[in-house]
């Protein structure tokens, strides 16, 4: 077995597209959930929503800044589609309704009524929609080595995605750091704990709900755009799996930290291509297949988020007493 090969396919990974991704929407997540107290299961539409709003603005002739404003705000509008009539709902409630519309969203991007705008069922290739991000690139055309990983520069899974992945990923957790800090976040955490409390006090529990709501799912877009730039747009890629990997991400990094949700992004993604990887080559492909094995390593997934929420629900950088699951 190739331990060299499996690190540097490890490594590849946790600073690859996918782990960028990941981290966006559990920031996001982490401003609904781990500074307010939502239970959003749908951050899978927002970015759906997204990645969608994104090729199909670029797919019309839209510039690549246009094209990123067409995502926000197609996430923006969806977030007070689904804020505005149920955020008076607590718990389990909103945990379904926010499901049910990510659902939604999927179905609708996958109809057959709207192949020529979304693709249906097949989706958007990525050639359709790439070619201004590429362009923007400063980069020469090349192929760079750092380390044990070599990259094109421009290419769908490049360095210069990268490098403007994780740029937005600091970005987003310095505007967190921020907000967190600010009396603004301040009356969030205070939401979380105990929102009859903050309600007495004056504060408009209703509109400081709906604004977390709305620049979580901005995150939320931002992360299906990256996302769909190292692939094509696919509605049944975006779907309620992604939701439940963002989840245990956030909880494993820890719920209502600054850079948990990066942490927990690193660390799940690696160590899932690592047990893939160890799988493949220690146990011979008689005893298990290829698709058992991609299997065995999402089972081990579920067991790690089972795991966390018995015996750690804080995750590795969070506080036992900033999670809000613990105050209800």
């Amino acid at each position: 077995m190739d331990y060299g090969q499996l690190f540097t396919n490890v490594l590849n990974e946790m600073l690859g597209p996918t782990a960028i991704a990941y981290a966006l929407a559990a920031i996001g997540l982490n401003i609904h959930f781990g500074l307010t107290g939502l239970i959003n299961m749908g951050q899978a539409g927002f970015m759906l929503l997204g990645a969608y709003g994104f090729a199909i603005a670029t797919i019309q002739g839209a510039p690549l800044w246009l094209a990123f404003v067409v995502a926000i705000v197609a996430a923006v509008v969806f977030a007070l589609l689904l804020g505005l009539p149920t955020l008076k709902l607590r718990g389990d409630y909103l945990a379904i309704v926010t499901i049910a519309a990510a659902e939604i969203v999927r179905m609708i991007g996958r109809s057959t009524a709207l192949t020529d705008v979304t693709g249906g069922s097949e989706g958007l290739t990525g050639n359709a929609f790439k070619g201004t991000f590429q362009d923007a690139s400063p980069f020469p055309d090349a192929r760079w080595s750092l380390g044990p990983i070599t990259l094109a520069t421009n290419t769908s899974n490049s360095w210069w995605l990268r490098i403007v992945g994780w740029s937005l990923v600091l970005l987003a957790c310095l505007l967190v750091w921020r907000l967190v800090r600010s009396p603004w976040g301040r009356v969030l955490k205070g939401i979380r704990e105990d929102e009859d409390a903050v309600r007495s006090l004056g504060k408009n529990v209703y509109g400081y709900k709906l604004q977390a709501l709305v620049l979580g799912g901005v995150f939320g877009a931002l992360g299906g755009i990256v996302f769909v730039l190292a692939s094509s747009v696919q509605a049944d890629s975006l779907g309620r799996p992604v939701t439940f990997n963002t989840w245990t991400i956030l909880l494993l990094g820890g719920a209502a930290t600054v850079f948990g949700p990066v942490l927990g992004s690193l660390l799940f993604w690696g160590a899932l291509v690592f047990v893939r990887g160890f799988l493949r080559g220690v146990v011979p492909a008689d005893v298990l297949s290829v698709q058992q094995i991609e299997q065995i390593g999402w089972i081990l997934v579920g067991v790690t988020l089972m795991l966390l929420i018995i015996f750690r629900p804080q995750g590795i950088l969070g506080d036992k007493k900033e999670l809000a699951i613990n105050a209800r």
